[in-house]
C-alpha cells in the first residue's frame, strides 16, 4: 500500500477540499444521453458538498477523462478520484479507464490519483431498479408522464407480439 508523504491516514479515508472527482461514463453518440451524465453530476455535487467533481465519457463524446482531469487540476486538485460510472467490473474498468487515466494524470506530476470501484452489487440498486419498474408501468397505465429517461423516446410503452 502506498502512503503519500505528509498526508495523514485520516485525510486518505475521506475526499476533502485539494480533491478532485471525476465521473466517467462510457459516452454515447446521442446527446441527450450524454447530458444526463452531467445532470447527475450536480445532483452528486450538491448532495455531497464536494468542490471538485467533473464529468467524463470515456470515449465517444467530450469531455474526456483528460480534459476533466486538467481541469479538476486547474481548480486545485492535488489528488483525482475516477469513479466510474459502470455497474460491473468489466474491461472498461479493468484496462480502458485506468489506462486513460494514466495518460492524462502524465501531464500533472506531483498529482495522485485512483481508479474507484464501480457501482457493482448494492442493495439500494435494488430499490433504484424497482423504482423505475414502478414509476414505467405506471407510465403506461397513464398515470404519471415519461421519466427525463424516456421523454421523447416513445420507449417507455407496452410492447405487444399479436
Amino acid at each position: 500500500m502506498a502512503i503519500q508523504i505528509g498526508v495523514s491516514r485520516e485525510e486518505l479515508h475521506r475526499v476533502g477540499s485539494r480533491d478532485g472527482v471525476i465521473i466517467v461514463d462510457h459516452g454515447s453518440r446521442r446527446k441527450e444521453s450524454n447530458l444526463m451524465l452531467n445532470e447527475f453530476v450536480v445532483m452528486f455535487r450538491d448532495k455531497t458538498g464536494y468542490p471538485i467533481v467533473e464529468p467524463a465519457h470515456m470515449e465517444l463524446a467530450e469531455p474526456s477523462i483528460k480534459h476533466a482531469f486538467s481541469s479538476c487540476v486547474q481548480r486545485g486538485a492535488n489528488r483525482v478520484i475516477v469513479c466510474p460510472f459502470f455497474l460491473f467490473p468489466g474491461r472498461h474498468w479493468h484496462q480502458d479507464i485506468p489506462f486513460l487515466t494514466a495518460e492524462a494524470a502524465k501531464g500533472h506530476p506531483g498529482v495522485s490519483y485512483i481508479v474507484t470501484a464501480p457501482i457493482g452489487l448494492h442493495e439500494l440498486i435494488a430499490d433504484v431498479v424497482n423504482d423505475r419498474i414502478k414509476h414505467c408501468l405506471s407510465h403506461v397505465a397513464g398515470d404519471v408522464e415519461e421519466c427525463a429517461v424516456c421523454a421523447g423516446t416513445g420507449k417507455c410503452r407496452l410492447y405487444s407480439q399479436d
